[in-house]
């Protein structure tokens, strides 16, 4: 065949591959090909209440400033504050260095030149850290000549300096403008969460700290660390350090040293998030037995050892003096009121091999039935954290077998086809509870997968609506609380706008009473890391999480998916503005473009 052949055959196969495609399309997503302006600007999550007017005053970089009113209670001190008024100034007019550069002039009488931040109650949080009832409300007032942010909490005004930063637009010229606005606002849910898995791919601090500026953006407010799991252990302990040093990647190169958990956590707080640490037990540990000897239970082949080991070895002594000695160092050094203790995904095949298990077994009278054997375990790792004075949450299996929790546990519902019955047991048994399963964004596909993801009904994902109705409903009848993930789970990631199915999937979506629907706290996105590490993990979540935070914060009215499409369009090229790699969610453009590395 010759070179002009080929050639003309491959520009054959392109053509008919792109126009194949776009026949695909309906006239709805060619429809979106136009970003058209949203009444609410650029807003997103969208506020709770909005009052938008046409009048516009002007901003000027070099007159402008935001600082603390005089009836303010955080202070000259707050240094939390004082880190976002500088970091909102650069976001909205640049660095400081070249404002400093500008002349100055006076205020014009259609400027706005003040942004005053008034911390209205006694105490401001201002060095402490945020938990699950921190109050995030706030006002604000847009006028000239200055405009008014008032919260009682720092958490509150983290959040509308966000929101000012977000009602300010550019002309053609580069002429910064605001309009008179007023907005009264606070998150519908007390729990909004990512995901992050940093053992499948080591996560550099560099990327782990990005993720966290821009869940602040988009008023997330807890960052779940999955930080170890079989792959690797790149948490640095002071206690036992031989874990990471023999259970990471690398033990110099691919770990969490104390002083990097430190930055990550104060990193965090300073922008409103909690860190909650997830080490997972007793199955996900391969990596922990590497460097702690007969943590692990060795499998049998037969009558000898096959050389194998499988979950945490359940009947040992030396296994719970350890598990006290490593949860009291894990207490010390993330402050947030609870840990994760996964608790999923137990396989059962070592144990039933082994001997010594199966005598023990015998002894407890647990016959044949392993999952009894994994209560016990858990149980006893439940009463060595319960020691420490934290709150736990666990994978969703642990409810599922029956272990004793206590009422401010935190069960994680993730199974996707069981996630509806999950949900409504664990929430029906009074425990409080996370949903994930259907939201695991690390799991994609070949070919054309895309269109039966864009036909699903986003509240009957992947056919199981009437199941996560009914999971919710159990769970939540039982008194617990609970926290929705199914439809989040980011990992899995399709062809199209799949952002769509994340933002229309509500948590309170089921059939239950008013009581049971405040049981509900929130939710989780998750970003499995089987196939994402720093190259790919910003673009991966961003935008696509937007979705998530938007359903999160907003009212639950807030469901007009073409406003969102237009906001979120929008809201998507500010964070490419600022620096991150969100992908975009259709054929567009961004004013001011990615710039790279």
């Amino acid at each position: 065949m010759t070179t002009a052949l080929r050639f003309s055959l491959l520009l054959l196969c392109v053509s008919f591959s792109r126009g194949f495609l776009n026949d695909l399309f309906d006239e709805e997503e060619q429809a979106e090909r136009v970003v058209q302006a949203s009444k609410y600007g650029s807003l997103w999550p969208l506020p709770q209440k909005v009052q938008l007017s046409e009048v516009s005053f002007k901003l000027n970089g070099v007159s402008f400033k935001i600082s603390d009113a005089k009836e303010s209670t955080a202070g000259q001190s707050c240094s939390l504050l004082k880190d976002a008024y500088r970091r909102y100034y650069e976001y909205m007019f640049g660095s400081f260095k070249r404002q400093e550069g500008r002349k100055s002039r006076r205020a014009g009488p259609s400027d706005v030149t003040e942004l005053q931040v008034w911390i209205t109650s006694s105490e401001s949080d201002c060095d402490s850290f945020p938990s699950v009832a921190s109050d995030e409300s706030y006002e604000l007032t847009v006028d000239q000549p200055y405009a008014v942010l008032k919260a009682p909490k720092v958490w509150g005004a983290l959040h509308g300096l966000e929101t000012f930063s977000q009602l300010v637009y550019e002309d053609e010229n580069g002429t910064k403008s605001i309009n008179s606005t007023t907005i009264s606002d606070f998150p519908r849910f007390a729990h909004r969460g990512i995901l992050l898995d940093s053992s499948r791919h080591f996560l550099p601090i560099k990327v782990l700290l990005a993720n966290l500026e821009t869940m602040a953006m988009n008023k997330f407010n807890v960052f779940h660390w999955h930080i170890v799991d079989d792959p690797s252990f790149p948490y640095l302990s002071r206690t036992f350090p031989q874990l990471s040093q023999q259970g990471a990647y690398h033990p110099y190169t691919h770990v969490y040293t104390p002083s990097d958990v430190k930055m990550v956590i104060e990193f965090g707080r300073l922008r409103g998030i909690r860190v909650i640490p997830e080490f997972d037990t007793p199955g996900h540990t391969q990596s922990w037995g590497k460097g702690q000897k007969d943590l692990l239970t060795p499998c049998y082949s037969g009558s000898k050892p096959s050389g194998t080991f499988g979950p945490v070895n359940p009947i040992l002594n030396t296994t719970y003096d350890f598990m006290s000695q490593f949860f009291k160092e894990v207490s010390t050094v993330f402050p947030d009121a609870y840990i994760h203790l996964g608790g999923d995904e137990v396989n059962f095949s070592c144990w039933k091999s082994n001997p010594d298990i199966q005598k023990f077994m015998e002894q407890q009278g647990f016959g044949q039935d392993f999952t009894k054997l994994e209560s016990f375990y858990i149980q006893k790792l439940l009463d060595i954290v319960a020691t420490t004075q934290k709150g736990y949450m666990i994978w969703q299996e642990v409810f599922d077998n029956g272990v004793k929790l206590k009422a401010d546990t935190v069960v994680h519902v993730w199974i996707n086809s069981r996630a509806n019955d999950e949900m409504a047991k664990v929430t029906g048994a009074g425990y409080t509870t996370i949903l994930s399963a259907p939201w695991y964004l690390d799991y994609i596909s070949y070919a054309q997968d895309w269109q039966k993801y864009y036909k699903v009904e986003p509240l009957n994902f992947n056919g199981n609506k009437q199941q996560y109705q009914s999971e919710m409903a159990n769970i939540t009848s039982s008194g617990y609380q609970t926290l929705l993930s199914t439809p989040w789970y980011l990992n899995r990631i399709s062809y199209g706008q799949d952002w769509k199915g994340h933002y229309q999937a509500d948590p309170q979506d089921f059939q239950g009473t008013d009581e049971q629907k405040k049981l509900v706290i929130g939710g989780e996105a998750c970003l499995w890391g089987e196939y994402v590490d720093a190259t790919n993990l910003t673009p991966r979540l961003w935008p696509r999480a937007s979705a998530v935070a938007e359903r999160l914060w907003s009212a639950k009215e807030v469901t007009d998916i073409n406003d969102a499409f237009n906001r979120l369009s929008v809201h998507r090229c500010r964070m490419v503005e600022r620096g991150i790699p969100a992908e975009p969610l259709f054929s567009s453009y961004c004013p001011r473009e990615y710039r790279g590395v």
